[in-house]
């Protein structure tokens, strides 16, 4: 009887959403009726692109609508979208952002998970990753804004709904469920008010109610740049968190944010990897959610072929001078101690180096190969022009966690300026500061030198986030967090 009722009211509601939302293309007759769902033609679009959002091909997209000539498309004229028979109305497409499902965008836009699924062509929940395109039905009406709960250990659904002045039965029908016993811990519910859901504007659908955004900046996440994970609250949080194979560190921003940075390997392989999040909200109740996020390949340039001592690149020497130095980016210091952009660490006007590139002889991320090796290793810092006894300037506030000569790195400086944030500087012919000395911006740190492993002398400059290398450009350029 419990899925008896349920297929009737998924079918009554999917009817209902095709009934609201089906309109009468402006290219087809009223006594007409296309043979599939409609796309409102957006600005920028393009046959090509259509296609590719609706995974259908270009020829059979061109001879559902009759175009010859696909270049050709007019903002907001109306297409049908082959291959989808069964389902009409008016189509758009969503980003999914970081905090949904398919389950949650069931319930959000209430739309059987089923026909998101059809629609979507998914074979599986688990392909869905943040910044996945998602195409939904146009719903006519935007429902009011409601609130969403976490079902604890212990808790009903009967007790969530009196608690929130809600129906459970209505409750029930908003998130799909067949009966109200059908609630597992750590479930996030919809709940409904007089029978009403909740709106698409109303924070991420599978988190909990005082999350009121997550954003990831950029998304998709790059390869060798550091990515900024934000999270709005309404309340304060016990937050922690995992991305590949690193452990992120959350700390108040002091305007109702929580803020990670990490760091995205320059030789991670494109694809989805998962971003797990676990917290515990005031009242103790833990919450824990998981979802892939994309991480894109760059293009970056390839070093002419290096010759070197081969005792810099003897892994008897090179992996434990590795774990030594990589280990001093571990630590994540919870106050940050910048401010705005780093300055470049080297006399050279940075306004002049950023727009011509004429300043480094060698840039982060480029493939390198070493005495005919393969190109299986990658420049993981910035080389800046400078002859032996420049100065290096700190490029923002810091402390000093290491200072003094290493095999690879020559005579090398490392400096914490908190959140898991460090910058490197190698090859010096002098260091100025010890270990636990607290420098500020301008502040001569050293002198250039050819130190290590090095074909002349230059200061490698390193910047270090969530305990690994990223562009040290982008931090010259851009103000993080």
């Amino acid at each position: 009887m419990k899925s008896i009722t349920r297929r009737i009211f998924f079918k009554a509601l999917f009817l209902s959403v095709l009934l609201n939302s089906r309109t009468i293309p402006t290219a087809w007759a009223q006594n007409e009726s296309p043979d599939g769902p409609m796309y409102v033609v957006q600005s920028g679009d393009s046959l090509w692109d259509i296609a590719l959002r609706f995974r259908v091909s270009v020829q059979d997209l061109a001879a559902a609508n009759g175009i010859t000539n696909p270049d050709q498309l007019t903002v907001g004229a109306e297409l049908v979208i082959p291959g989808l028979q069964n389902v009409q109305g008016r189509l758009i497409t969503a980003t999914l952002p970081f905090g949904e499902s398919l389950r949650s965008f069931s319930r959000r836009y209430q739309i059987p998970a089923e026909v998101l699924a059809r629609l979507n062509r998914l074979a599986s929940p688990a392909e869905l990753y943040a910044g996945f395109s998602l195409i939904l039905p146009i719903q006519e009406e935007t429902p009011p804004t409601v609130s969403r709960s976490i079902v604890s250990p212990g808790d009903s659904l009967l007790e969530l709904a009196v608690l929130s002045g809600s129906n459970p039965w209505a409750v029930v029908r908003a998130n799909n469920l067949g009966a109200t016993w059908e609630t597992l811990p750590g479930d996030v519910l919809i709940l409904t008010s007089r029978g009403q859901v909740s709106s698409p504007e109303d924070g991420p659908a599978a988190l909990p109610n005082p999350i009121g955004s997550v954003g990831i900046d950029p998304l998709p996440l790059l390869q060798g740049k550091a990515g900024v994970i934000r999270i709005a609250t309404s309340e304060s949080l016990s937050l922690s968190g995992s991305f590949m194979d690193h452990e992120l560190h959350f700390f108040p921003d002091g305007g109702g944010n929580y803020i990670a940075l990490q760091g995205v390997h320059a030789l991670a392989e494109q694809g989805a990897y998962p971003l797990h999040i676990s917290a515990t909200l005031n009242d103790g109740t833990p919450f824990e959610f998981s979802q892939s996020v994309l991480v894109q390949e760059l293009d970056y340039p390839y070093d002419r072929p290096l010759t070197v001592d081969p005792a810099t690149i003897d892994p008897a020497v090179t992996r434990p001078e590795d774990a030594q130095w990589t280990a001093l980016t571990g630590p994540a210091t919870p106050i940050r101690l910048w401010n705005g952009v780093f300055r470049l660490p080297s006399p050279l006007p940075v306004d002049y180096c950023l727009e011509t590139n004429e300043c480094w002889s060698s840039r982060f991320g480029n493939r390198r190969s070493y005495n005919g090796s393969a190109y299986t290793y990658f420049h993981t810092g910035l080389d800046i022009f400078g002859g032996s006894g420049t100065e290096i300037y700190a490029p923002a506030p810091g402390v000093v966690v290491f200072a003094g000569p290493l095999t690879v790195r020559g005579n090398a400086t490392m400096i914490d300026h908190g959140w898991g944030v460090y910058t490197g500087y190698m090859h010096q012919s002098e260091i100025y500061v010890e270990v636990g000395d607290r420098v500020e911006p301008g502040q001569v740190i050293g002198l250039v030198g050819g130190t290590g492993r090095a074909e002349g002398a230059h200061l490698h400059w390193e910047v270090w986030v969530g305990g690994i290398q990223v562009d040290p450009l982008d931090w010259l350029a851009t103000a993080y967090p």
